[in-house]
């Protein structure tokens, strides 16, 4: 019957539509949302023929076991998108953190890819590195994660909470093991250099050396982001397999 065809490439969307729903990037408020519905379907129908014999023996008509199966797929689907989601996140946190420890925190702009604003700093670091884990097809690498899912995950209309909330915890504490690790330099600069105005206000109370050595944090700031952006996105883009999609 022709309803069951549908059913199984609707049971497929669930999973790879709510996981591109909660990718970065194409979850970003700058995307359009038919654009991100045209991508979902398009992966879908190309995967559909792989997944065909995985779907099609668990479809059922009946609301008793459609119904839970759905909601199982959705859950699924969300779970590999957060997973993703929270590294990039992670990223933005210490984004935020380097700008502020620099002295970009006053004035935050309008964000790139999200409609919050965030500090300029911050904003270049994120961004970068989204398009560098574009660029180095990690887009290609949650595709296949998707595919994978269903030798791990396979579609019975059963998902496993504890094991998913086991799975976010994971990596939200390893994301940002590697993000403070990444942010380390940025972090010891702002220490040694507050350290070192408190102590040279100590010696002359009557100069506001706080507001005389901003400029001085700031450029010595510049030239640290100068010579370790580069290193620390390239570092932060070979750690995305391992902490995400690798679990």
């Amino acid at each position: 019957m022709i309803e069951i065809p549908v059913l199984a490439a609707f049971v497929a969307f669930c999973r790879i539509g709510s996981c591109f729903m909660l990718m970065p990037g194409l979850s970003s408020v700058r995307v359009p949302m038919n654009i991100r519905l045209f991508v979902a379907a398009a992966v879908t129908f190309a995967l559909l023929a792989h997944l065909w014999d995985r779907i099609i023996p668990v479809v059922d008509r009946r609301p008793a076991i459609l119904v839970p199966l759905i909601a199982s797929e959705i859950l699924i689907g969300a779970l590999i998108g957060l997973m993703a989601r929270f590294y990039v996140l992670a990223l933005q946190f210490i984004g935020a953190a380097i700008a502020m420890l620099s002295g970009f925190g006053g004035t935050p702009g309008p964000g790139i890819e999200e409609q919050d604003p965030q500090a300029p700093l911050a904003a270049i670091i994120s961004l970068s590195a989204l398009l560098l884990l574009f660029i180095f097809d990690f887009h290609h690498q949650i595709v296949f994660a998707l595919v994978q899912s269903y030798d791990f995950a396979p579609v019975r209309g059963i998902f496993d909470m504890q094991g998913a909330l086991t799975d976010l915890t994971d990596t939200l504490s390893e994301a940002f093991m590697v993000v403070l690790r990444l942010g380390s330099p940025f972090i010891a600069y702002a220490i040694l250099v507050n350290l070192a105005t408190g102590f040279v206000n100590k010696l002359a109370p009557q100069i506001p050396v706080y507001f005389i050595s901003m400029p001085f944090v700031i450029a010595g700031a510049l030239i640290l982001a100068y010579f370790s952006i580069g290193t620390m996105i390239s570092l932060f883009a070979d750690g995305f397999y391992a902490v995400t999609i690798g679990r």
